[in-house]
C-alpha cells in the first residue's frame, strides 16, 4: 500500500483534493465498521473476541482489517501479553479518543433524527 507523506502543506490537509493525505485517512475512517469499532472501545480496553460481541454483525475478517488500519493510522493500540494462548488487547490512543467525540456527536445525530429520516424515507418510497 503507497501512502502519502505530509509534507505539512495546506493541500495535504485540504478534503477536497482528491490526492490530498488528508482525503486517504477520511476515508479510512468514515466507514461504518471503524466508527463501531472507535464508539466500541470507548474509554475501555477490549480483546478481538469481546469487540467482535460489542459489534453486531461484523465478521472476523471486516475486525481484523479495520483494527489493523486504525492501529496503523495510530487511533487504536494493540498489545499482546507474553502468555500462552496470546492475549491482545485493543484500545484507543489519544486521537482515537478524540475522534471518538466527534463519533458521539454523530451517533446523538442520529438518534435525535431517527423518526425524522424514517418518515422522509417512506415518504420518499411511496
Amino acid at each position: 500500500m503507497v501512502t502519502k507523506q505530509y509534507t505539512g502543506s495546506p493541500d495535504e490537509a485540504n478534503l477536497r483534493r482528491a490526492d490530498s493525505l488528508a482525503r486517504e485517512i477520511f476515508s479510512d475512517v468514515a466507514n461504518k465498521w471503524a466508527l463501531l469499532i472507535i464508539e466500541a472501545l470507548g474509554e475501555s480496553t477490549l480483546r478481538f473476541g469481546e469487540l467482535r460481541n460489542e459489534i453486531e454483525g461484523i465478521s472476523h475478517k471486516m475486525l481484523t482489517q479495520n483494527l489493523r488500519m486504525l492501529e496503523r493510522n495510530g487511533l487504536v493500540s494493540r498489545t499482546v501479553h507474553p502468555v500462552v494462548p496470546p492475549r491482545v488487547e485493543y484500545a484507543l490512543t489519544e486521537p482515537g479518543l478524540a475522534l471518538r467525540v466527534t463519533i458521539e456527536g454523530l451517533c446523538h445525530w442520529t438518534h435525535r433524527y431517527l423518526g425524522h429520516i424514517e418518515t422522509s424515507r417512506h415518504r420518499f418510497d411511496a
